[in-house]
């Protein structure tokens, strides 16, 4: 298994592109199926979970063909609806494509997803948005099999605003008939940018980024060129990472209004940050301020930046309480910056966190994607050499990770496993 071998205590300097958006881009992908024809996609970042969303679509019968960041989809010759157990098991957000293949050939065969174990994350409110829309249900033993002769509008009321949920209910009923109108639908960009992309398909939904999203029905997509949005979790860990460093950093190609609640507690914490269209510039203090943060749906502070965050916490001049409101098993990481010499107590959804001088570098391992990209971000600080294992988790939503903190001046490396 490959590992992160870092050198810590060296200031981050310098500017880096922000890579195309994960979080975008598997809808986004999983979208491509509904117009039965080209999709080119470009801006998509390349790692391990886009890679498996290809995977499956070729699984599916469609034509995918990858140069660098542009990938064009020929969803024509699509002859399946079941999506491979193991493939399932590899990535939670393989879920999304249900919606898209009920929207297009009004049947789905999946089993429950997996990813990161970062606490339950039931899909009982996407299946509750699909019998809404006249599907059929059916569980046996882990697999779910979804039919309907058609889609039918409806409205719906999500209990939660779901990210998924809503997704995978735009996805199944852009070309059902009549409209169908979401209501307390998650408001986060990356919902934005699938409207986006399938009203440039011909699709007819409006709403996103409100509490209410209208779609409807169309009867036939057509073929598309996009461009994927900017990922504003990579770009609020990379502002961490020149946090927690003392560092001086710009970063391109990046929505400042998509973390607007990061860039806030950033400067809350000591550090000068300059905006423009596109562009991000910190400067960090020598040591930066204690904070508090609620993680909370968008428009708040983001579940997948609270473990980043955290680990900037831990060397404050101060005491830090974070509390994470989405998922309740996201503590996970807190254990690896422990032996890294952080001072962190956890009592429930709460981490209390007393900020010290010097953090050292210790072997540990990654828990999960964004705690995993925690443990690089306190290994940049830390005195002496961090061994991160199991990177796996951080391969699968940040492209060239090594690579840009490179360019910015850290001692990173990939270790290939023995």
């Amino acid at each position: 298994m490959s590992s992160y071998v870092i050198e810590g205590g060296k200031k981050l300097e310098g500017e880096i592109k922000v890579s195309g958006s994960k979080n975008s881009s598997l809808p986004i992908i999983a979208a491509t199926i509904l117009n039965g024809g080209i999709s080119k996609l470009y801006n998509v970042p390349k790692i391990h979970d886009t890679q498996m969303m290809f995977e499956i679509l070729k699984q599916l019968g469609c034509e995918v063909k990858k140069n660098g960041n542009k990938v064009v989809v020929d969803s024509s010759k699509l002859n399946k609806h079941e999506i491979s157990e193991n493939l399932m098991r590899e990535m939670r957000s393989s879920v999304i494509l249900a919606g898209a293949l009920i929207g297009r050939v009004h049947k789905a065969v999946f089993s429950y997803p997996g990813g990161c174990d970062i606490g339950t994350r039931p899909i009982d409110l996407h299946l509750k948005g699909f019998e809404k829309l006249g599907i059929n249900i059916k569980e046996n033993y882990g697999n779910i099999s979804c039919v309907c002769d058609k889609i039918e509008s409806a409205k719906i009321d999500l209990d939660f605003p779901s990210v998924g949920a809503t997704e995978n209910i735009i996805l199944a009923s852009c070309l059902a008939d009549g409209t169908t109108i979401i209501s307390n639908a998650a408001m986060e960009p990356e919902i934005i940018d699938l409207q986006d992309f399938l009203n440039k398909m011909g699709a007819k939904i409006s709403g996103a980024g409100t509490n209410i999203i209208e779609i409807k029905g169309v009867k036939k997509l057509k073929d598309v060129s996009y461009n994927i949005m900017p990922d504003r979790i990579e770009a609020g860990t990379y502002l961490c990472a020149g946090t927690i460093t003392g560092g001086n950093i710009k970063l391109i190609n990046v929505v400042p209004e998509h973390i607007t609640p990061v860039i806030n507690k950033l400067e809350e914490a000591g550090c000068k940050i300059d905006t423009g269209k596109n562009y991000i510039e910190l400067e960090a203090p020598k040591r930066i301020k204690p904070i508090n943060i609620k993680t909370m749906p968008y428009p708040g502070f983001p579940t997948d930046m609270q473990s980043v965050i955290t680990a900037v916490a831990t060397t404050a001049k101060g005491t830090s309480v974070i509390v994470e409101n989405i998922f309740e098993n996201r503590y996970k990481y807190v254990q690896e910056l422990i032996r890294m010499g952080a001072k962190i107590t956890i009592e429930g959804k709460t981490a209390i966190v007393k900020g010290v001088r010097r953090i050292h570098g210790a072997n540990v391992k990654a828990t999960d994607l964004r705690g995993g990209a925690a443990i690089v971000v306190e290994a940049l600080a830390a005195k002496g050499t961090t061994r991160i294992d199991e990177i796996k988790y951080i391969l699968r939503g940040y492209e060239d990770l090594d690579k840009k903190l490179k360019s910015l001046g850290a001692k990173i490396y990939i270790k290939e496993g023995e």
